[in-house]
């Protein structure tokens, strides 16, 4: 099974809301996933990222593969440029 770290629509419409999820990389966007990591709010300034890093590190380790605009979440909320085994 490959598994993707990737972004889940909610929110009403032009009011998006983010989850950042660990999902099968065959489901679909809004559909099934595995485990939720935390959350990428746009709307607000400035733009509100949350992520459980201890969980999303253990994931990275295990194969999960970053879609692009969760690894640009990632890199903004500093966690891939932490060595190995450092967390907050």
């Amino acid at each position: 099974m490959a598994v993707k770290i990737r972004l889940r629509r909610m929110g009403a419409k032009k009011n998006p809301f983010y989850r950042i999820v660990v999902a099968d990389s065959r489901s679909p966007r809004d559909g099934r996933f595995v485990e939720e990591l935390g959350y990428y709010d746009p709307l607000k300034e400035p733009a509100e990222i949350k992520i459980d890093e201890a969980r999303a590190l253990k994931w990275l380790k295990n194969g999960a593969q970053l879609t692009d605009t969760a690894r640009a979440l990632f890199q903004k909320a500093g966690l891939l440029n932490k060595p190995a085994g450092e967390s907050q």
